[in-house]
């Protein structure tokens, strides 16, 4: 594999801590072995991978997924599941620029649609994800920061001024808020074992340990390998966002960009602490921060909280990130300084040079088709375009919004892509000030 990332970021390092591994039992995946034929493959066995299996699989289709660790090992069974919209770092307004109006508004539409699809799932395949939260709460980290958060009500949603944060059980050192009504928070993992189980159901099959090492043209399709086995396919699904390889494809190389979010949960509070800080609503949140943190409190009562900001990636460095994870938390929530964090762990988002995701056939590649890069929210986005290349697949429409059916550009650099990220950060974390 051509990774840009060292060894370590792909171990188990960075995930040692995880507290979605203590809250629910993994199932007893097999690993594949010697030869099989199925219709389509998929490499990566998160959010897309699963809900593309689970879409093609209830309508008859033969699917397998290869997954190299375990089916949620990367950000789908690390991130701090946010259930919102998202997938995008553009805002609305550049979004109209470049592409206008209308296609803006049709990505708005779709980020709406990934959280409702999610909700879909989770009912209709009776998963218990420990939902809870209505929409998601933006909180102003400066006057400055408010005033575009009052720019940002004028077209809808409820705005929070500082007086009322205390009363809305938010206290902190915050400016004000603005509440979007769309989304909720969930247990991550939960919902991804509840995908599996109902691809699995449908007949689809999933394969743990099992990383594909090549990928080639045969005939009408495409022939797979694992260290293990050889599998044919008339199809192939890339599936893998952060985690991804710059040679499975090789049109991959230069076209994503890993980049870390790190995460810490707290014991849990007790009466006394929460109002202590004045924080006592279950309201997911984040801050107007370029480099965001996002918190929310967790129905027993644990605190979860989590930023953006690591560059680097060693045993070192992950002690340094997490280091940093725990001073924001002790300067943004001074009442439980004093609290145990009880588990703490990293992970790797996925960005495009245009800021946008991806989802559709690899160009020049019949059959391959790719979906990634939800640059932090893929719990819905990662759903949606799963669904979204299964319905490519059966030829159906998949009301692919054009803004993220285009191919994204390539990063400057190729393997050494990650020089642009030092001097970026140093930008936003400017621009926060």
């Amino acid at each position: 594999m051509k990774r840009i990332f060292p060894a370590y970021t792909y171990g188990p390092g960075p995930r040692e801590g995880c507290w979605w591994d203590e809250t629910t039992t993994a199932p007893d995946w097999p690993v594949h072995s010697g030869d099989l034929s199925t219709d389509v493959a998929i490499v990566g066995g998160g959010f897309t991978g699963l809900s593309a299996a689970l879409h093609l699989a209830e309508r008859g289709v033969s699917v397998a997924v290869f997954e190299a660790e375990t089916p949620g090992w990367g950000a789908s069974g690390r991130n701090g599941g946010f259930c919102c919209q998202g997938g995008s770092k553009l805002g609305s307004a550049t979004l109209e620029r470049r592409y206008g109006v209308s296609a803006a508004q049709d990505y708005a539409q779709a980020e709406t649609d990934a959280v409702g699809l999610v909700a879909d799932l989770l009912q209709r395949f009776r998963i218990d994800a420990d939902v809870h939260s209505e929409g998601e709460t933006q909180l102003a980290h400066s006057p400055r920061a408010m005033e575009r958060l009052r720019r940002r009500a004028e077209s809808g949603g409820v705005l929070h001024e500082p007086s009322d944060l205390e009363r809305l059980g938010m206290g902190g050192r915050f400016f004000g808020g603005y509440t979007d009504p769309v989304g909720f928070g969930l247990n991550p993992q939960k919902y991804l074992f509840g995908l599996a189980r109902a691809a699995q159901a449908q007949g689809a099959a999933v394969f743990s340990k099992s990383p594909v090492q090549g990928i080639r043209k045969a005939g009408s399709g495409y022939k797979m390998t694992t260290p293990t086995g050889r599998i044919q396919a008339k199809t192939v699904l890339i599936c893998t966002n952060g985690y991804s390889s710059d040679d499975l494809p090789d049109w991959l190389a230069a076209r994503y960009m890993p980049t870390q979010s790190t995460v810490m949960v707290t014991r849990p509070l007790t009466e006394a602490e929460l109002q202590a800080q004045g924080w006592t609503s279950r309201q997911m949140a984040y801050d107007t921060r370029n480099l965001l943190h996002y918190f929310r409190l967790m129905p027993d009562n644990r605190f979860l909280f989590g930023m953006r900001g690591g560059l680097m990636s060693s045993p070192r460095a992950e002690a340094a990130i997490r280091r940093k994870v725990r001073r924001d938390f002790d300067r943004m929530f001074p009442g439980w300084a004093e609290v145990e964090a009880t588990h703490m762990w990293s992970g790797m988002v996925c960005l495009t040079r245009d800021l946008l995701p991806f989802v559709g056939e690899v160009p020049g590649h019949p059959g391959l088709f790719a979906g990634l890069a939800y640059h932090g929210n893929g719990v819905a986005m990662g759903s949606y375009c799963g669904r979204a290349l299964a319905r490519l697949v059966l030829g159906e429409p998949a009301n692919i919004p054009d803004v993220i059916a285009k191919p994204p550009s390539k990063f400057p650099f190729g393997r050494w892509r990650r020089l642009l990220m030092p001097p970026a950060y140093a930008a936003m974390a400017l621009a926060d000030l």
